[in-house]
């Protein structure tokens, strides 16, 4: 366990292995240990670095606000303080919107995105994420923890295949504050990236689920309308956490775009197709 201190909060993060940084972003109501198979893989090649946002997993919790700009803040102040002049980052739903965000922001911080089920824009969130961006709606979910708690079990089988995600999600969520909960999705819905993506030089990696019932898996079309460079990879039997559904398609495909080698599906990317 590893954190440094900002004028902001303490931010946490875990990392792993030796060689060039790689830097993962989890997404809303998660935590850096969503990345914890993938760390095991990248730090076999590169040192991966994966923190935790203000307001949640093990990260300071003591702010008035948590809106996507803060994350974006977030990462360059990360990594100015390690050292990491540059370096490529992944990102997991929110977390690729961060990414984006940062490459447009601090291009002279990014060498390449990889964005996961990612909304380039919030109206593409299902219905619930956009209620609960709304305080009273906010309040009740959070002051009936319980029910929500349920329903993360009642629909686990339509968001992931692994079996793991219920739990993963209840330690994730008792460390999330109410402000946390509310601002960061509340800032999400609100987000736009469509007439800023064309600023984007950098190489740009797509994945998206087409079985996504968190985030419209056609969030692709405007990622590569704005990023006519960008390589999209579609996968079939994957939902919004590509990382637990196809653990091993995803991986590889990952690694390639990391490495600089096309993605192309005899790179172990089985069940997916390149757009």
């Amino acid at each position: 366990m590893s954190s440094i201190t900002t004028d902001q909060g303490v931010v946490h993060y875990e990392v792993f292995g030796r060689g060039q940084p790689v830097i993962l972003l989890h997404g809303w109501l998660g935590s850096w240990g969503v990345w914890q198979e993938t760390m095991a893989y990248l730090g076999q090649y590169y040192r991966a670095y994966a923190l935790d946002f203000w307001g949640f997993g093990e990260s300071g919790k003591k702010r008035e606000s948590y809106d996507v700009a803060d994350f974006v803040s977030l990462v360059d102040q990360f990594m100015e303080q390690l050292g990491i002049a540059q370096a490529p980052l992944v990102g997991h739903s929110m977390g690729g919107t961060v990414a984006l965000s940062v490459a447009i922001q601090y291009p002279h911080r990014v060498t390449r995105v990889t964005v996961i089920g990612s909304p380039i824009d919030g109206n593409s969130l299902a219905l619930a994420l956009k209620l609960a961006g709304y305080r009273p709606i906010a309040f009740l979910v959070y002051r009936f923890m319980p029910l929500l708690q349920l329903g993360i079990r009642l629909s686990s089988p339509f968001v992931t295949k692994d079996p793991r995600w219920p739990e993963m999600m209840d330690r994730d969520l008792s460390q999330t504050t109410l402000e946390s909960f509310l601002h960061s999705i509340a800032s999400l819905r609100r987000t736009n990236l469509r007439p800023s993506l064309r600023q984007i030089r950098q190489p740009v990696l797509g994945m998206y689920g087409d079985k996504d019932v968190i985030v419209s898996p056609r969030q692709w079309i405007p990622l590569k309308q704005g990023v006519p460079h960008a390589q999209i990879v579609r996968f079939r039997e994957a939902g919004h956490f590509i990382m637990l559904d196809q653990p091993q398609a995803f991986m590889h495909t990952l690694h390639a775009f990391l490495d600089g080698r096309p993605v192309v599906k005899d790179h172990g990317a089985e069940g997916t197709r390149r757009v």
